[in-house]
């Protein structure tokens, strides 16, 4: 006799699809799920490395303008012994300028000529004086003008004072001038403020 199968096959071969579908769907959902955690650990990873490099940079950069500030000070600082040097060396080179200007100034003037005050500003030098005429004065001049270390005289007052023997009083200025220097060091002395 025949053995007939009353069970309901397909329903239990549906059931265990479902089975077999619920375990690869929750394997899939554990494989999604181990992906994911592995694909933003990497991605965190990643993000820290970066992270840490640039604060490796600001800490690089942050060295560095430190450096920078350093390096324009001790620019600054050279410059700045740069100018005292240059004005040391004119002041050595200058030094002994005045005794020459007070030589002249004794070898220029003329007898009956008597000086009251001289005033130097930068290279400028103001003479006053007492003269027994403007003849005598104008001889000074002349005397200035042929110095080697006095130049461009310029008479700014002259005043002849009441009658008798009094004479004239006079301010004249010249010029402070270094015949041992070229010409271009004597402009830039000049330009500078020179020797005071």
């Amino acid at each position: 006799m025949p053995r007939i199968n009353l069970l309901p096959w397909r329903e239990a071969e549906r059931k265990q699809r479902r089975q077999e579908f619920g375990a690869a769907f929750a394997l899939a959902l554990v494989v999604a799920a181990v992906i994911a955690f592995g694909v933003r650990m990497q991605m965190q990873s990643t993000i820290d490395e970066q992270h840490a490099r640039n604060q490796y940079l600001k800490e690089e950069i942050a060295s560095l303008d430190k450096q920078i500030t350093e390096i324009l000070d001790l620019e600054q600082k050279k410059a700045r012994l740069l100018a005292r040097m240059q004005v040391i060396e004119q002041l050595e080179r200058s030094r002994p300028e005045i005794v020459h200007v007070f030589d002249q100034i004794v070898k220029t003037t003329p007898d009956g000529i008597y000086l009251t005050s001289i005033k130097q500003t930068d290279r400028r030098i103001q003479i006053k004086g007492i003269a027994q005429s403007s003849t005598r004065v104008a001889s000074y001049m002349r005397n200035i003008y042929s110095s080697e270390w006095l130049a461009d005289p310029s008479l700014d007052i002259l005043e002849t004072k009441g009658a008798g023997d009094t004479g004239s009083e006079f301010t004249l200025n010249a010029v402070q001038e270094n015949p041992l220097l070229p010409p271009d060091a004597e402009a830039q002395m000049a330009s500078s403020g020179g020797s005071k």
